[in-house]
């Protein structure tokens, strides 16, 4: 990963001291990254005291993202006169509509974006983006390192509970992570638990989750030799079986140990006319472009999207963009 420039981090500040107040939003469907970043950020402007609002369209769903649901709100609330005085911080995306219902919200607020995904396109002064970084908690801890100085450990905890579930603790960083371990290494100095962390993200599942899991395994089919796995879950399985919480990381970690296998993919049909993509590699092939054609994104490895079609309808589809590669 690359370590925050000057520029960067004087970009930052001018954006900050530009505005009087602040909104904080990431993606909907929050994941532990971007809660992190999220809350990280929130410490800097308390450093600052500048007044915000963390705003976040959810829903909460994942096991060890629901406690922190307090912390964030679902309605934008003017907090000065002039709105221009109002500056938006959208982290762990850059993609407008990936806010779900706050986009409307917030749309005409000057933004800053704070992101690390491959196929982020803003380029502008008043962003941060590095597809190297495999968090963008790790660019807040930056941020933060830089302008606040030291760390708390209330801040260490959470920005490592955002580095370790976007890095699946550590096991998705490959031999050029050296500057992650660095960074990790004083989140734990500064308080942060690795143990605590890694029960936090990975027990307490809803027994139920364990039989939706079973569900979606007997949907399983392999393709192109077994280089490509798909995978589905149906509305009816969501209604009998996922209603406390779902857990597609245990699926994904489970195909992609298969032999011989490449990439997995996953469909869950939310609506009648929308389905909800899900795209994991290992090494070489890269999901995030095969993401781009069903108006998605993400990183190399780990990418999704939200496209309109069924189950019956996509699967076809996902078949012949992965043609392609196999």
């Amino acid at each position: 990963m690359k370590i925050l420039s000057d520029s960067d981090l004087e970009n930052f500040k001018k954006f900050i001291e530009n505005h009087k107040a602040f909104v904080i939003c990431g993606h909907k469907e929050p994941d532990g990254d971007c809660i992190a970043s999220s809350l990280g950020l929130a410490k800097i402007l308390d450093f600052y005291k500048k007044p915000y609002q963390i705003l976040n369209a959810g829903p909460f769903k994942r096991t060890e993202t629901k406690k922190y649901e307090k912390f964030f709100k679902n309605q934008f609330i003017r907090q000065t006169n002039n709105i221009d005085d109002t500056g938006l911080f959208i982290v762990d995306c850059s993609d407008s509509f990936r806010l779900g219902d706050m986009e409307s919200q917030v749309a005409h607020l000057d933004t800053f974006i704070i992101d690390h995904h491959k196929t982020s396109t803003n380029s502008s002064d008043n962003s941060i983006i590095d597809p190297t970084s495999p968090a963008a908690a790790c660019l807040v801890q930056q941020l933060f390192e830089k302008t606040v100085g030291k760390l708390d450990s209330e801040t260490a905890s959470i920005l490592f509970f955002g580095l370790s579930t976007d890095t699946g603790f550590f096991k998705f960083l490959d031999d050029k992570s050296a500057e992650v371990f660095i960074l990790a290494s004083k989140l734990v100095e500064a308080g942060a638990n690795p143990r605590q962390t890694y029960d936090a993200i990975s027990s307490g599942k809803p027994f139920s989750t364990r039989k939706l899991l079973g569900a979606t395994l007997n949907h399983t089919e392999s393709y192109f030799d077994g280089k490509l796995i798909i995978s589905y879950e149906t509305m009816a399985d969501t209604h009998a079986l996922g209603a406390e919480g779902r857990d597609s990381d245990a699926l994904y970690s489970l195909l992609l140990a298969v032999e011989n296998v490449e990439a997995v993919v996953f469909v869950r049909q939310e609506t009648d006319k929308t389905c909800t993509l899900g795209f994991r590699s290992r090494d070489e092939v890269d999901v995030s472009e095969i993401a781009t054609v069903f108006g998605g994104g993400g990183h190399k490895n780990a990418s999704g999207a939200c496209t309109s079609g069924t189950i019956e309808t996509l699967i076809p589809k996902i078949k012949q963009e992965f043609a392609k590669i196999f």
